[in-house]
């Protein structure tokens, strides 16, 4: 049995989350094309048997928040988060979206990555989007580090080179054990999973000011026999935020729960029960004690 844990890190609005539900084929992590949607650091599971032909291995994936410059203590939780994975894991994925020029945010984190020992590969992803001698650019730039032991170009999105990406990976896990049930793919609770399905509608639907100053608290989760019912709520930090999130005569809210139900139906594999309610925590970002009730940070 083979098994390691791999880190991916990287800016903002990379498609790191998008990444590891591609390589997962399921979904654990939200996705927006809005920047620092992922806040924790979730773990999803790859596992494959032993067979008579085949070695069993185990890969837990870590999926970090992206890398930032934070501006309240919130940012500053989940950058903390994404850097402590570089201490902590086998093997790191480095992903970029564009050359080292582009900002200096991908140099920040390239800084952080020549300081530790860790195997790294770097993932040049949405290759969809860009040209042929663009990405030739990024992987010289990248390759000229010599921090890198191997360079994939993948578009996440539509999986391009992932499941090549993937098999290298594995040529980089060693013995160990199962850390893991076979079947189980992330180790987050279905609460966690419930609250980032709804946070995850809330970045589709919201204004650009609004998301990231939300935050879902599940209240209650009962399973009965055909129906589970989940009552949540969403805190924001501004009155006129609370406003924007239930909208005229309830229509936003409305629209934002049903499509949270639609996929937590799927996800869970029953029906949904699911009420929503608003209310408003000022300046919770900057407050230990909420971030810490939040999950965004350890208690003391």
């Amino acid at each position: 049995m083979k098994s390691g844990f791999i880190g991916i890190v990287g800016r903002p609005n990379v498609g790191k989350s998008t990444l590891l539900n591609q390589i997962l084929g399921e979904k654990i992590a939200i996705t927006s094309n809005k920047p620092q949607t992922t806040r924790n650091s979730i773990r999803g599971i790859y596992t494959i048997q032993e067979t008579e032909n085949c070695e069993g291995i185990q890969m837990v994936f870590i999926d970090t928040p992206g890398i930032h410059k934070g501006r309240n203590k919130l940012g500053n939780a989940m950058t903390d988060m994404a850097v402590n994975t570089l201490k902590e894991v086998d093997l790191v994925l480095f992903l970029v979206d564009g050359p080292q020029s582009k900002g200096p945010g991908d140099k920040y984190i390239l800084e952080m990555m020549k300081a530790v020992d860790t195997p790294k590969i770097l993932v040049v992803n949405k290759m969809d989007t860009m040209q042929p001698e663009d990405y030739l650019e990024i992987y010289n730039e990248y390759k000229e580090t010599g921090i890198f032991q191997d360079i994939y170009g993948t578009s996440a999105l539509n999986g391009t080179n992932v499941k090549e990406l993937v098999e290298t990976i594995k040529s980089y896990m060693e013995e160990g054990p199962m850390y893991f049930p076979e079947d189980m793919i992330t180790d987050y609770p279905e609460r966690f999973l419930v609250s980032e399905v709804i946070r995850e509608k809330m970045l589709m639907y919201l204004e650009e000011e609004v998301p990231h100053g939300v935050a879902v608290e599940i209240e209650s989760f009962k399973e009965e026999e055909r129906l589970t019912r989940i009552s949540a709520v969403i805190y924001c930090e501004k009155k006129s935020h609370k406003g924007i999130i239930i909208g005229k005569q309830g229509k936003k809210l409305k629209g934002i729960g049903k499509a949270a139900r639609i996929e937590l139906e799927a996800l869970l594999g029953t029906k949904i029960f699911l009420e929503m309610f608003v209310k408003i925590k000022e300046g919770w970002r900057d407050r230990d004690f909420d971030l810490s009730n939040f999950g965004y940070k350890e208690k003391n």
